[in-house]
């Protein structure tokens, strides 16, 4: 074993997400979704007319569409009242859109990326950092020999004043409208944050980029905005962590990410979730998948209250592919209903669907997910299977399979395994030496190796760390 993976499971993961700083904010806006909150935000963030346009509208979108609470099976989210949420508060830093040397950053910031392990990481393993600080990015670098091939890594508040073609052409009209669902519209009027990723034609990006969001107020929501553009037959792979300390009252996440796979790209984009046990965590994802382009999910959602989470890709060229990875873990009191979404609108084109869940006492994890092959799409194929794990009898876990098939020259494959940890397992594991509890950790490690063979060893070590303080209750 390396000493860099020696030194990342030493450190004290519970203590690295569960701190929490005193609040302090340059501007806070008030309580509640109106017009007047609309135009606040858009005029301190000094917008162009068009985007208040589009905030305007996703409003009013907004307000008209229903609450999902008619989904079988899905989580509550009665609890959830938008008038008592603080949608945007901009960190108390000097310089808007964030500082490109670390030690800009106030003191109380630093202090809390530095236990998270952003700077580590950036030094280690990545081509760019981005850090969210409650609404606003505070941190943003790109390594100099990106940027001189044309790679643009900048928060989208940025992008909006200096790429504003590009993002009035891509935020929000064709990958993810505000007509999409109810927290999209939302989200279209509040965003706030977030990253903006470009890879010019032929550009391979061989180290990741990194995008960390951390809420640290109570009852504030968070709406970063992702938007990612790989040219034809580029590479990148990009990651995002979220995390957010112990609340006494109930916090919304709702973030956007919008990735667009050009002719012959590759898309990776990875996430690791850990919100408190007092948040809502509703996104909205989705990717454009053009001609032999390749996108690739990766998600590990834990933490949070209730989570409803299914990032879906539009096949929509020949020969386009997608896979995704999901892993979820839910414990008492915890709802996280997470899936997958797949339209194959183009003939050859593939996806592949791993789905992992795991839940202990009382908690309950779904699998909801749609695949459609649309007429005309010959030969494309597809495979889901969903594998869940539960620790005693008083969990719960579903599988809501849909499929669109209206083509007939396809291959497609469902499969779905539920089952308990068998004390047999544990048993022949304990006669080699392990405890109770370090046999239940292994069986789980083994579960979701899929994922984390997918992610960078800090990612991975992370990943497996978080698992085992779910499995001790000491998070959230």
């Amino acid at each position: 074993m390396s000493s860099d993976q020696d030194h990342l499971e030493e450190t004290d993961t519970e203590k690295r997400f569960e701190f929490k700083k005193e609040e302090k904010s340059a501007f806070q806006a008030e309580k509640g979704l109106t017009e007047e909150t609309i135009r606040v935000i858009s005029e301190d963030k000094d917008e162009p007319e068009w985007m208040l346009e589009r905030r305007l509208r996703a409003l009013e979108q907004f307000q008209q569409m229903p609450m999902p609470d008619d989904w079988p099976g899905a989580p509550d989210l009665s609890e959830i009242e938008i008038d008592e949420i603080v949608p945007y508060i901009r960190p108390d830093i000097e310089t808007r859109g964030g500082v490109d040397d670390w030690e800009d950053l106030p003191e109380e910031i630093q202090d809390t990326f530095d236990k998270l392990g952003i700077p580590e990481a950036e030094k280690n393993a990545l081509s760019g950092v981005g850090a969210q600080y409650e609404s606003e990015i505070v941190y943003q670098n790109m390594q100099e020999r990106w940027e001189e091939k044309g790679v643009i890594f900048c928060d989208m508040d940025k992008a909006v004043q200096e790429h504003e073609e590009i993002v009035k052409e891509h935020f929000m009209t064709k990958a993810v409208p505000p007509s999409d669902n109810k927290f999209a519209a939302l989200h279209g009027a509040i965003w706030s944050g977030g990253s903006f990723v470009y890879v010019p034609e032929d550009t391979n990006v061989d180290m990741p980029v990194q995008a960390y969001f951390r809420m640290n107020s109570d009852g504030m929501g968070q709406f970063e905005h992702t938007l990612i553009i790989a040219e034809e037959n580029s590479e990148v792979h990009y990651i995002e962590g979220c995390s957010a300390p112990k609340y006494s009252e109930f916090n919304l996440h709702s973030g956007g990410v919008e990735v667009f796979v050009n002719e012959g790209a590759h898309v990776q984009y990875s996430t690791v979730q850990n919100w408190s046990k007092n948040t809502y965590n509703l996104n909205t994802k989705r990717a454009i998948c053009e001609a032999d382009g390749t996108m690739e999910w990766v998600s590990g959602s834990m933490g949070s209250k209730a989570t409803m989470l299914y990032p879906s890709t539009v096949l929509k060229g020949p020969g386009a592919t997608d896979n995704h990875i999901t892993i979820a873990m839910a414990g008492e009191g915890q709802n996280i209903d997470t899936g997958a979404k797949v339209y194959h609108n183009a003939p050859n084109t593939s996806s592949t669907i791993e789905s992992k869940s795991i839940s202990k006492d009382g908690g309950r994890t779904n699998y909801r997910g749609l695949v459609h092959i649309a007429d005309g799409a010959e030969n494309a194929s597809t495979s889901v299977e969903c594998d869940a794990l539960m620790f005693d009898n008083d969990s719960t876990s579903d599988t809501m399979p849909y499929m669109e098939i209206q083509e007939s020259e396809v291959d497609v494959a469902h499969e779905a395994t539920v089952g308990k940890i068998g004390d047999e397992d544990v048993f022949y594991l304990e006669s080699r030496g392990l405890d109770d509890d370090d046999a239940k950790q292994m069986i789980v490690a083994g579960f979701i190796e899929p994922l984390t063979e997918e992610l960078p060893i800090e990612y991975a070590v992370e990943m497996n760390r978080l698992i085992e303080l779910e499995m001790e209750g000491s998070l959230g």
